[in-house]
């Protein structure tokens, strides 16, 4: 017996399209435009864009997307990171708030072992103990945000070994244990179809497309038999495929394009707005699982009820701006006091992915239960540090993102070749960012940056954010007394110096340095 609550009827959004800076005005101008997305880490809620206050004065709905919080992570949601989130769900007058089914950073206090960031969506295993996190950090973010929450499938080049559910099995399960509403990307599952053998339509089938908030469409490239998700190409005719698949299940209360870099000509974002409008013009919703796929009939706890899907493709804008805080329409609970239904069990033997984590990192688990015994206080342990299903899948994140990101040998049971293309696609990005964050690197170096990046990035994970990554990259050239170019090697200094402290690291600390990062590499 399901103990979920009820789902309400999800705010009726539209056709939308991804804000960003570099085609603020063009997103102005683009007509039937019904609301935007804009991520949330890159917007200041005390000063809001210019271009997102004229669009909300139009009664644009501005939905904020987080990138950042690791709901799929071993830990518990950052605090501050939760309050930033709500802070612009409140500052744009946002219907809810989307993050991501994924992890971006592991190590840390629950595995006694150096912080790591990924700078990327990694994901989830579909597993009894992820499973239980994701569905207690989701609540917990629930509980925080002013807002519904919606959280999004990702893309992904790898696969965890032994995994216990398919993706639709995984999220049926978040939606049946949280009352979580979701963010569909199709362009997703068309990449885990080509990287990962999985049938969108089979993937559509065992969701729950009542619960759906939006979905999202974006381009990307197949290069050597590998599917990249890169938001810079257009988007594919497989990928419009898949979302006819789902407009044959369910009428979706928006849809929005996204484009994160290469931004072509507005006439080229229009002629895809238009594709995905007329891929919508498709027969109505039919039932799956011998149920109706409609929204179901009564309110939500927080309100709302629902409205019979339409026939014209897509749920239509409400009509009343959503401009102000309080005046959308609620998606559906916080379902924070819930209980979990279906509980892993805390004790007995593991298996699969974590357990094998485990056994390859020992040493990691005896530090972690360690460390987990001095974690206590006068109101007693830590409970994230004290859970065993939270340890197991620590200790296998960071077994899998060290060697990502480190250098260290492939965790068992993973393909070490596809572990190779996706820590090469990170570094890449990393270069990339990078390169946007302190354009002044690239100049300085000219074609030698994007080698001296990588080479830099292979066994050298993020400290932070991508400002610390330029900050560490230019320290690196400047110790191994780099660029060769005297002239060059003083402008770095500079502005190292600049940024970063009156002069380059003592001998002592760059000694520091190198035992951490052995450390690290262990």
């Amino acid at each position: 017996m399901s103990h979920a609550p009820q789902l309400g009827n999800a705010h009726r959004l539209g056709i939308g399209i991804g804000w960003r800076p570099e085609i603020a005005e063009a997103v102005e101008a683009l007509p039937g435009i019904d609301w935007v997305e804009a991520v949330a880490e890159n917007v200041c809620p005390d000063h809001l864009p210019d271009s997102l206050v004229r669009l909300r004065a139009r009664g644009v709905t501005v939905v904020p997307h987080g990138v950042s919080l690791g709901l799929g992570g071993a830990g518990r949601p950052d605090t501050k990171r939760l309050t930033d989130l709500a802070e612009r769900a409140e500052a744009l007058g946002s219907p809810l708030v989307t993050e991501h089914i994924a992890f971006v950073r592991a190590g840390g206090p629950l595995t006694a072992s150096p912080a790591l960031e990924a700078g990327h969506l990694l994901p989830v295993p579909r597993t009894k103990d992820a499973l239980r996190v994701l569905c207690e950090n989701v609540r917990i973010a629930q509980d925080c945000l002013p807002v519904p929450l919606a959280v999004e499938n990702i893309a992904a080049l790898i696969n965890w070994p032994d995994e216990e559910m398919t993706e639709g099995q995984f999220l049926a399960e978040l939606v049946e244990r949280t009352g979580v509403r979701l963010l569909i990307d199709v362009a997703n599952l068309h990449t885990n179809h080509v990287n990962r053998g999985e049938d969108p339509a089979t993937a559509l089938d065992r969701l729950p497309v009542e619960a759906i908030a939006y979905v999202h469409v974006a381009g990307g490239i197949e290069r050597d038999g590998v599917w990249h998700d890169t938001h810079a190409h257009p988007v594919s005719g497989p990928v419009l495929a898949v979302l006819a698949e789902l407009r044959s299940r369910v009428s979706p209360p928006g849809v929005l394009l996204e484009r994160d870099d290469n931004f072509p000509p507005p006439a080229e974002l229009s002629a895809e707005l238009t594709a995905i409008r007329e891929t919508l013009r498709t027969p109505g919703p039919r039932p799956v699982r011998g149920k109706s796929v409609a929204p179901e009939s009564g309110p939500s706890r927080r309100g709302g009820t629902t409205t019979p899907p339409t026939t014209s493709g897509i749920e239509p804008p409400a009509t009343t701006p959503t401009g102000a805080t309080g005046s959308a329409t609620p998606l559906g609970p916080t379902a924070a006091g819930e209980a979990d239904t279906h509980p892993a069990k805390a004790g007995g033997s593991a298996s699969g992915p974590l357990a094998q984590a485990t056994a390859a990192h020992p040493a990691a688990e005896q530090a972690g239960t360690a460390a987990s015994a001095e974690r206590t206080g006068p109101s007693g342990p830590d409970p994230a540090s004290t859970d065993p299903a939270r340890q197991r899948l620590a200790l296998a994140q960071a077994s899998l993102l060290s060697a990502l990101v480190a250098g260290t040998p492939a965790p068992e049971g993973f393909d070490s070749r596809r572990l190779g293309v996706q820590s090469r696609a990170l570094g890449a990005k990393r270069a990339e960012v990078v390169a946007k964050v302190a354009p002044e690197l690239p100049r300085i170096l000219g074609g030698g940056y994007r080698a001296a990046f990588l080479a830099y990035a292979k066994s050298r994970p993020m400290r932070g954010g991508y400002r610390r990554d330029a900050l560490d990259f230019a320290e690196h050239l400047l110790i191994g007394d780099l660029p060769e170019d005297p002239a060059a090697r003083r402008e770095l200094t500079q502005w190292w110096r600049d940024r970063a402290g009156a002069r380059p690291p003592s001998r002592a600390v760059r000694i520091a340095r190198v035992a951490r990062a052995v450390l690290v590499g262990r």
